[in-house]
């Protein structure tokens, strides 16, 4: 039993890494169709017809206070209780990460999901749509931070601690401030799943 839970915490936190890295440095990440992840810098034949590629959206910075205060806000805009779920990090500890989470009914998962997404864009969170995926995942950009809003959720494995049902998932927003710049990426390809 402990080998599986073992398992299926590895496959989520790789998922989870995959995801977060395609939000903070899309250029040098990218997840086909098949779950094969490419890491390192596109190869690209640049076509002469190919417009001037979109200056990058810059905003102050922002603390995680107020990335908090947006959290609820678009939780609260999607008609939910933020006391219904719970942060993903505990207040204070960790000034670069912060996050809600709730376990919602799949049949209304999506339309919550949208909800949060409109609000988060009426308040200035700037769309950055590579490796998104618009029924399960999307990812924003702000004064620093980055934001993934995702409705992907139960494992894969089943479980018998687990109090979800084959009907429900998680609704998360997860919020990270890196500065990946100045790391350079290796050239590999890897395969999950």
């Amino acid at each position: 039993m402990n080998a599986l839970l073992k398992r299926v915490w590895t496959g989520l936190a790789a998922t989870l890494v995959v995801s977060l890295a395609a939000v903070v440095v899309p250029d040098h990440i990218q997840i086909a169709d098949d779950g094969r992840v490419h890491l390192g810098a596109p190869v690209s034949t640049p076509s002469p017809s190919s417009a001037e590629p979109e200056p990058e959206f810059t905003s102050p910075p922002l603390t995680r206070d107020a990335v908090d205060e947006t959290i609820r806000t678009a939780i609260g805009a999607a008609g939910l209780d933020p006391a219904q779920g719970r942060p993903v990090g505990a207040a204070g500890a960790d000034a670069k990460r912060t996050g809600w989470t709730a376990v919602r009914e799949k049949s209304a998962a999506q339309a919550e999901m949208n909800a949060v997404c409109a609000d988060l864009e009426r308040q200035g969170w700037k769309s950055n749509p590579n490796g998104d995926s618009p029924d399960a995942s999307r990812s924003y950009k702000r004064g620093g931070w980055y934001l993934l809003v995702s409705t992907r959720g139960k494992t894969q494995a089943p479980s018998t601690t687990s109090t979800m049902t084959d009907s429900q998932t998680y609704l998360t927003l997860a919020a990270f401030q890196l500065n990946l710049s100045d790391l350079p990426l290796p050239e590999i390809t890897v395969r999950i799943g």
